[in-house]
């Protein structure tokens, strides 16, 4: 029998719901400020029994061949897949993503992941000859995961997948503010054959459970995707165990418009990849940087594109921005907002206030502000809304040092005609460039330089992250 997303669950440990001892969490609904559901507070000692779990779990797991591990990983995908709208019905009500939305990049993407990576089980060179060397590539051991909000399932698909078809088991925290897709993604773990142990779940806040992974001396390795402030802490508590940390940190992409780009695209790409998700997208490219004599050619392209993001109900299929994912992210957005008017950029579409018959719910206009300093506060910090700078450059190697003129370093776009725009790709220090909007790969790393983080995600280079390799000579 499967539990209802929207109804308080246990933690999910050694293969069965464990009740929390230390109180609950809310999980309230942004659009409306009603409490959907409640999980438990976990706690240290919660903690240690998932990592007991998971420890004893791992010999028989790590044993099975590739294709077993890989066969039900199919079956999770698959089971997934089965629950799409219950899936994007409770990220809805959790952080408010538009419903359709959530069944395509919430739900659907996943599955491609957790595709991939069973494509991956046949062709990986688990084993390899250099000289008289056998390098052989086994699990690591006990793996946590610990996951944001704003894509509740991929976060955790992309780190479970490959995570698992390496042979490693898991302690899963979630986000205490999107938790809900936790507990279906554990009863399908456990339908797909996946042996008690192997996956576990414990819900909780990042002050206590994150702290308590961090330190745990069972865990080998953390995946962790957030902020880089959190992630900066995570780095220095595992450090006292010497576990291997690998880091999906915080973004300021700049989308890098030539002039020989085809601006209609360029721009109306640019704003998809500044607005989706309300904007609440590591990858995402907030920073629009533009020929300084076409700027205001591009405003009007951008704001013509914006006024087609409709903001509303995430339950109503013709919105595309939803609420903020809690009432407190919404009035850290806002505060960008009023300080970018007061650092003096231009708004030139949007505001701080809130969208017009949306006094209820953590609702911000998605906003435009033109001639931005490339140094102010809304060009160089994290906003994670829907806000977009458009930044005038004067050449391109005044472009290239804005792009790369921040302390992140995960994604950026280039658009232009196709040669130049991949001689300008290079220039770039991000861990992922597009071309003139090239499509996502699911078999092509992701990650950050700088403090955008460490360690890759995705294909080959995710699946190695969660092995260790080990030299035999003979």
């Amino acid at each position: 029998m499967t539990t209802s997303p929207l109804t308080a669950a246990g933690h999910w440990i050694g293969g069965e719901t464990v009740a929390g001892s230390a109180g609950t969490l809310p999980v309230v609904n942004p659009a409306t400020g009603d409490l959907v559901a409640e999980t438990p507070a976990g706690t240290a000692a919660d903690v240690d029994r998932a990592v007991a779990a998971a420890r004893a779990a791992f010999p028989s797991w790590s044993a099975t061949t590739p294709a077993h591990r890989a066969a039900v990983l199919r079956r999770v995908g698959a089971g997934l897949a089965a629950r799409t709208e219950e899936i994007a019905s409770a990220i809805t009500a959790e952080m408010g993503a538009p419903v359709g939305l959530a069944r395509t990049a919430q739900v659907a993407f996943p599955a491609a992941v957790i595709d991939s990576f069973v494509g991956l089980a046949d062709t990986f060179p688990w084993t390899e000859e250099i000289g008289n060397s056998l390098l052989v590539r086994e699990p690591i051991g006990v793996v946590a995961a610990i996951t944001p909000w704003n894509f509740p399932l991929q976060q955790i698909v992309a780190k479970l997948a490959p995570a698992l078809l390496a042979g490693n088991t898991m302690v899963f925290k979630p986000s205490e503010v999107a938790p809900l897709t936790a507990r279906i993604l554990a009863e399908v773990t456990a339908e797909a054959g996946l042996p008690a142990g192997v996956f576990n779940v414990v819900y909780g806040t990042g002050a206590v459970v994150g702290e308590a992974i961090s330190a745990h001396p069972d865990i080998d390795m953390i995946s962790f995707t957030g902020s880089t402030r959190a992630g900066r802490r995570i780095a220095a508590v595992a450090a006292e165990t010497v576990k291997r940390v690998a880091l999906e940190l915080g973004g300021k992409g700049a989308n890098v418009i030539l002039d020989d780009a085809d601006l209609p695209q360029a721009v109306t790409r640019g704003v998809a990849m500044a607005f989706t998700n309300g904007g609440q997208v590591c990858g995402a490219w907030p920073r629009m940087l533009v020929p300084a004599a076409r700027q205001d050619e591009v405003v009007a392209l951008a704001v013509e594109a914006a006024r087609q993001y409709t903001v509303g109900d995430p339950t109503d299929e013709a919105t595309r921005i939803g609420p903020m994912a809690y009432e407190a992210h919404r009035e850290k957005v806002s505060g960008y907002i009023e300080r970018g008017v007061a650092d003096g950029a231009r708004l030139v579409f949007g505001g701080a206030a809130r969208p017009a018959g949306l006094e209820r719910g953590a609702y911000v206009q998605p906003t435009i502000f033109a001639d931005v300093d490339p140094r102010s506060a809304i060009a160089q910090e994290e906003i994670f809304g829907p806000v977009l700078t458009i930044i005038p450059y004067a050449d391109e190697d005044e472009a290239v040092a804005i792009a790369n003129g921040t302390a992140y370093g995960l994604t950026s776009a280039v658009f232009g005609e196709p040669k130049h725009a991949l001689t300008v790709a290079r220039r770039l220090r991000a861990g992922q460039v597009d071309v003139n909007g090239g499509q996502w790969n699911a078999l092509a790393p992701f990650g950050g330089y700088k403090q955008s983080g460490n360690g890759r995600e995705f294909g080959r280079f995710g699946l190695e992250e969660f092995l260790e390799v080990k030299s035999i000579q003979r």
